[in-house]
């Protein structure tokens, strides 16, 4: 099936009888035995956070916002894939997708839609506007969940090219950060001659043996971050991609288990001076969080990981690119760095705040990095 389809994200009231009814039945783990969240998300945080998904949170606000914006459902090499497709009023407005990652969902790129296809009203110029396209990866969210083996970064990269040609568009420039950072290099990859250019917030390219003895700052930073991670911060994907499955259990039957599991990066990856709530608001990532639980997704979430870790990641990529750095991003890289992966960079700049999840945390310096990238590009 090739047809487009629209679609309504539905809560049902027995999906939030169910959720409700996990929460009241919540078995806390004891107290983590330092003051701070070196053992991961504290109990008082989580006890607290729990109460509030149960009592106080709307269990339908994540489908009004998602439903405020045109929804679609397309089967692309036998898989659904969900998507959002918002056209801009400007007939000459450019087509772009963005591509989120783990533990994101197209939640992520709500606060930018509106400046991004609309940007007179939002400091910009019509020649700013995009033509938007905000795939769920597969198996996130209300795409499809792969059946066997073989949906890694590379196919992604493939079907979002059949995706947009099946829209309509044959050139278009794509963004992504996290998992889809990677995916969008797969895009820019395997589609040349219709992704015209590539714009990530997160750039992954290994550090230049040839710069060791004559580091930058930032590049001195990048190598303390990257060990800082490999001790205490890959855990999840350790076991995300060696056991996806075996998590998925509980990430699938808890809702607390997979609150954990999720706000743990919330609090360790965005520029939040210690806590998350200081840069997203507790709705916010609520409602990311219910796009897996209420997709039971934990598990075919988790498998991207299994699907993709060493596959693709040394490709040169020759399509334009550009490049926004943020300081708390996981993986940071300089631009000499990236130039070895892609050596096309037409757009580079290094931010003071704001961290992996980029449009989510920081949306209007998001805006204005995408908008002056691809201002140096053409379709």
């Amino acid at each position: 099936m090739t047809s487009i389809r629209p679609f309504t994200i539905e809560v049902s009231d027995e999906a939030i009888a169910d959720l409700r009814a996990r929460l009241a039945r919540t078995r806390f783990p004891d107290r983590e035995t330092p003051d701070d969240w070196s053992q991961g998300t504290p109990l008082a945080y989580m006890q607290e956070l729990v109460r509030y998904w149960l009592h106080d949170y709307d269990h339908k606000r994540l489908a009004n916002r998602l439903n405020a914006w045109p929804n679609f459902i397309t089967e692309v090499d036998g898989l659904d894939i969900h998507f959002l497709h918002v056209r801009s009023s400007h007939a000459n407005a450019r087509p772009l997708v963005l591509t989120h990652g783990w533990p994101g969902s197209v939640v992520e790129f709500l606060k930018v839609i509106e400046p991004l296809t609309q940007p007179e009203k939002h400091g910009g110029s019509p020649a700013d506007a995009f033509h938007l396209v905000m795939p769920s990866l597969a198996g996130y969210g209300w795409s499809g969940k792969p059946t066997a083996p073989g949906w890694g970064v590379q196919k992604m990269g493939s079907a979002w090219g059949k995706l947009m040609a099946r829209l309509g568009y044959d050139s278009y420039f794509a963004q992504g950060g996290d998992w889809g950072a990677i995916v969008t290099s797969h895009v820019a990859l395997q589609n040349p001659g219709h992704c015209k250019a590539i714009h990530l917030n997160m750039i992954v390219a290994p550090p230049d043996p040839a710069t060791m003895n004559d580091l930058t700052p930032l590049e001195q930073s990048a190598l303390a971050g990257l060990k800082h991670y490999q001790d205490v911060d890959s855990g999840y994907s350790k076991e995300q991609g060696t056991r996806p499955q075996t998590v998925g259990y509980g990430l699938v039957d808890s809702p607390a288990g997979l609150l954990g599991w999720i706000m743990e990066k919330f609090w360790a990856w965005t520029d939040c001076n210690g806590h998350p709530e200081n840069v997203l608001t507790r709705d916010e990532m609520l409602d990311n969080i219910m796009v897996y639980w209420l997709n039971a997704a934990g598990a075919s979430s988790a498998r991207l990981y299994w699907e993709s870790f060493g596959a693709g990641f040394a490709d040169t990529v020759n399509t334009p690119m550009g490049g926004s750095v943020f300081p708390k991003e996981i993986f940071r890289a300089s631009k000499r760095w990236a130039q070895q992966r892609y050596p096309n960079i037409i757009y580079w700049n290094e931010l003071d705040a704001g961290g992996h999840f980029a449009a989510f945390e920081q949306p209007g310096q998001f805006v204005t990095e995408v908008r002056n990238c691809f201002r140096e590009a053409s379709l």
